[in-house]
């Protein structure tokens, strides 16, 4: 019965910009705020960082969904990191809009102080994998 528990949660890997979304992730640890056990994240030294083959090999090997996650555009401590991430992601959406897999990629912004909105966004996200995993299985 475990094992088909463990079936039905979706496994997500996200990339969190080190300067914004992965310090609003300890934060949130910090303030015993919790996300979902199948969220992976990795810490990346900004968002631009993340190559659009880093998402495609975690969807190859096995993850049910993706985010890249970065400081609000025109607060990137890189200048113009997050500007760039954002053309590759809508260009990477496009791709799997071409396979039926649009809803396996997200992109968001949280800053260091918003641990609640990067709660938020991971945990809307992980739900709706969840929600298409399930109905995909059921079928």
């Amino acid at each position: 019965m475990a094992e088909e528990t463990k079936e039905m949660n979706p496994e997500i890997v996200g990339f969190a910009c080190s300067f914004c979304t992965f310090k609003a992730s300890e934060m949130a640890g910090s303030l015993r705020l919790k996300y979902p056990e199948g969220v992976k994240l990795i810490q990346v030294p900004c968002s631009s960082r993340v190559d659009p083959a880093f998402v495609i090999k975690a969807i190859f090997e096995g993850a049910d969904g993706v985010f890249v996650a970065g400081c609000h555009p025109g607060d990137c401590h890189f200048i113009k990191g997050n500007y760039y991430t954002r053309r590759k992601i809508v260009a990477l959406k496009e791709m799997f809009d071409a396979f039926s897999m649009k809803d396996k990629l997200r992109l968001f912004w949280v800053s260091a102080a918003e641990a609640r909105r990067f709660i938020d966004k991971v945990t809307t996200f992980y739900n709706d994998i969840k929600e298409k995993k399930n109905e995909r299985e059921k079928a």
